[in-house]
């Protein structure tokens, strides 16, 4: 659907068939029309990674800070290490109509973000955020799970610390928050008690999550979404595939992408019955029939009245 993109992440799908995407080392977000045709429609500053709308139309854009980017075996890879400049990640608020932005929170309490990720609305007008952490050559800081409201007044963690947390979904209820853990392979639950507050779960992990579901071998977990039945869908680095797991952590289907970079996927079409995808290794996003419909996010494109 298109191509020649620069590390495609955070799609939207949009009323007019259209995609809205991030391009990370372009620092642009951009429009994939239906014909293949690619235009930037805002120009931003570090490493924009993942997007929604909010409840005032305008898109919320997790800004990682910036990466450094490396080809290998032909495919465009994230190395360790960080741009000249870098000086942590953040949360903005951009107006497609005007170019309007402004960045919301740079931090949660005392602690700075450091590479803020993926984003998911709840219908209470707030929404989760990873924060992946970065990925130096000999260290890496710790991620988490954080929850603010739209307008800037608000944030809180809800989860710390997380082996660079990626992808972020709510259930269908909105009850279950569940975030992808990339260097694992692991996909976690928190629980809510009430939006930004999860219950911790009688288990070992640091972060107080409950395991849905850890892949085998060397498998690595990016974005995801949730389909309108309660599965996840994880884009599986190494692979090259999209994995679906229901919420009692069976892995129901591995669809394969072509591209071991596959980092993303989102849900659109008039029955939510296709899926598109960031192959950001090829730099391409592709469209592909789905066999189950995507779970509509709280916030969808305003040209639709969403």
């Amino acid at each position: 659907m298109g191509r020649g993109l620069l590390f495609p992440e955070g799609p939207v799908a949009c009323a007019d068939g259209s995609v809205l995407l991030v391009e990370i080392q372009r620092k642009t977000v951009t429009r994939v029309h239906e014909d293949g045709r690619v235009e930037i429609v805002a120009q931003l500053d570090g490493g924009p990674n993942g997007m929604a709308f909010g409840p005032d139309g305008a898109l919320y854009v997790c800004n990682n800070g910036g990466f450094l980017f490396t080809e290998i075996g032909g495919l465009n890879r994230v190395k360790p290490g960080v741009p000249e400049g870098y000086a942590g990640g953040w949360i903005e608020r951009l107006e497609l109509a005007t170019g309007r932005r402004d960045i919301l929170y740079r931090r949660c309490g005392e602690h700075p973000l450091v590479g803020p990720n993926d984003i998911v609305f709840d219908r209470h007008g707030g929404f989760y955020f990873t924060d992946f952490g970065k990925l130096y050559p000999r260290f890496r800081p710790n991620g988490g799970v954080y929850y603010a409201l739209a307008d800037g007044s608000r944030i809180v963690e809800l989860a710390y610390p997380i082996i660079m947390p990626n992808g972020i979904g709510l259930s269908p209820d909105g009850a279950t928050v569940y975030a992808a853990e990339t260097e694992t392979g692991r996909l976690w639950a928190f629980d809510l008690e009430e939006p930004g507050k999860a219950r911790v779960h009688p288990s070992m992990a640091p972060h107080g999550g409950r395991l849905v579901c850890g892949l085998p071998g060397y498998q690595r977990f990016d974005s995801l979404a949730v389909d309108a039945e309660g599965n996840i869908h994880v884009a599986t680095l190494v692979t090259g595939c999209i994995t679906v797991v229901s919420p009692d952590g069976n892995v129901l289907d591995q669809i394969m992408t072509g591209d071991p970079m596959t980092t993303n996927v989102c849900f659109g079409g008039p029955d939510m019955k296709t899926a598109y995808v960031t192959l950001s290794g090829k730099g391409e996003l592709v469209r592909m029939p789905s066999a189950r419909a995507g779970l509509p996010l709280a916030y969808g494109d305003p040209r639709a009245g969403g």
